[in-house]
């Protein structure tokens, strides 16, 4: 069996009529007719724009699993970039709002940097925007640097934002 591929999805701004949950919907359908297989898919959560206090409207977010075959985290990476693209994401400035995000998280007990792609990635045990949905398709998936599980990093993070699942997400 392959290495998942454990991988983020978040948006706050519409696009092509869909928004929040739906556009997350139409994100995975978009993964999977890019050739992502799909192994789990969390429900949705919703949860306050980051940084906080930037005025900018809620996320949501979710985080998917998929079988890596064979592809390491640049050819993932690409993968992605060309997804959000067909989404209208423009990448301008950091914590900006975003039609369509899509970050990989981690790839099986990967760790480092290859072709200059970090994974895990770098600050996903600090984000319950991650690891909430995280916990929900692995949580015992364990950060290969850290030793910890994606549940007990969840339930150490002191979160004082309001954050809550909101829908499945098929």
């Amino acid at each position: 069996m392959h290495a998942s591929a454990f991988i983020a999805l978040g948006t706050n701004l519409p696009f092509e009529g869909a928004e929040g949950s739906a556009l997350l919907a139409r994100a995975v359908e978009a993964m999977r007719e890019a050739g992502f297989e799909l192994r789990a898919v969390s429900g949705v959560w919703r949860t306050p724009a980051w940084p906080p206090g930037s005025d900018q409207p809620d996320y949501f977010n979710a985080v998917v699993e998929a079988d890596a075959r064979e592809d390491g985290p640049r050819a993932i990476y690409d993968k992605l970039r060309a997804i959000e693209a067909t989404f209208g994401r423009k990448r301008r400035a950091r914590w900006e709002s975003r039609t369509l995000d899509l970050d990989l998280l981690a790839l099986g007990a990967l760790s480092g940097v290859f072709d200059g792609i970090a994974v895990p990635h770098p600050r996903l045990q600090e984000r319950v925007f991650v690891l909430a949905p995280f916990a929900e398709v692995a949580p015992d998936w364990r950060h290969p640097e850290l030793g910890e599980t994606v549940a007990h990093m969840l339930a150490r993070l002191e979160v004082d934002e309001g954050y809550r699942r909101v829908s499945d997400l098929s």
